[in-house]
């Protein structure tokens, strides 16, 4: 049986595009290849911390929204805790009305994209 989850992971700050983006490409890779289903993804760029972190005071936020199984979680926060690039992360199980509540979100950020568009 899938899941559904949401994980919300800070990258240092002091990393480049190119290795931000090499981190996230690592994770989506992870989930895929065990079987996991990507739903959605947000880069919410380089954000102010709420206190420092390894004395760092801002980080590159990633949101990923997945299906996966649940025996592959803790496979897949120990590859978090293993790689030096992120500071922090947390994965959430989701149910039906968090679910819900994120596929209405993704429809209003879709609308308003499109009327910037526009």
């Amino acid at each position: 049986m899938m899941n559904q989850y949401e994980t919300v992971f800070i990258a240092t700050p002091v990393l480049s595009d190119a290795q931000v983006k090499e981190a996230v490409t690592k994770f989506k890779d992870l989930i895929v290849s065990n079987g996991g289903e990507m739903i959605h993804e947000e880069d919410w760029g380089m954000r102010k911390l709420a206190y420092p972190i390894q004395k760092k005071s801002t980080g590159f936020y990633h949101l990923f929204e997945f299906k996966a199984d649940a025996a592959f979680i803790t496979k897949y926060e120990t590859e978090f805790k293993r790689d030096e690039r992120i500071i922090r992360f947390l994965t959430v199980k989701m149910d039906k009305y968090s679910a819900e509540y994120s596929l209405k979100r993704r429809n209003q950020l879709k609308e308003k994209a499109e009327k910037k568009e526009n």
